[in-house]
């Protein structure tokens, strides 16, 4: 193989990995609706929703609506889709606890209210690159390293 087989092959492979991490954030997207989906329709048959997930991931399905939400709003939505709390003395000081962790993460964004009830926005995970967003973003403009010489255009 040529040094020129392997720069393909690398700009291939750097493609699949963004796609994938691309069809990720969107399941994961689609999981969070259909999930409380799914706690909406429950209520209406009269069952209990119940949500077979940890408090911080929970936490993290609820938030990935795009809309900036309280921690009140967090504990409201969960109770919504059927996440059960009552495991916890002080429901909102443990949520308060995981919406900080998560924005200390860089998973939301802390939104300052003049009222004083900040508020959460998800945010969009970083783009997946296998090599660097600094390298990708060269391969795709330039098509290969830099090593002296630019690669042919076909």
């Amino acid at each position: 193989m040529t040094h020129e087989d392997y720069h393909r092959a690398l700009d291939a492979a750097i493609r699949e990995y963004e796609a994938l991490g691309e069809q990720r954030r969107d399941i994961d997207k689609r999981l969070g609706e259909l999930a409380q989906s799914i706690g909406t329709l429950m209520r209406l048959l009269g069952r209990t929703p119940t949500v077979p997930l940890g408090l911080t991931d929970a936490c993290r399905l609820v938030l990935r609506g795009g809309v900036p939400m309280t921690a009140v709003d967090v504990r409201d939505r969960l109770l919504h889709i059927g996440f059960d709390l009552s495991a916890y003395s002080n429901d909102l000081a443990v949520i308060h606890t995981v919406l900080k962790r998560l924005n200390e993460a860089g998973e939301v964004r802390l939104l300052p209210r003049a009222e004083g009830k900040h508020a959460y926005l998800y945010v969009q995970p970083v783009r997946a690159t296998a090599i660097g967003p600094e390298v990708a973003e060269y391969m795709r403009h330039h098509g290969a390293f830099h090593t002296g010489r630019r690669r042919k255009k076909r």
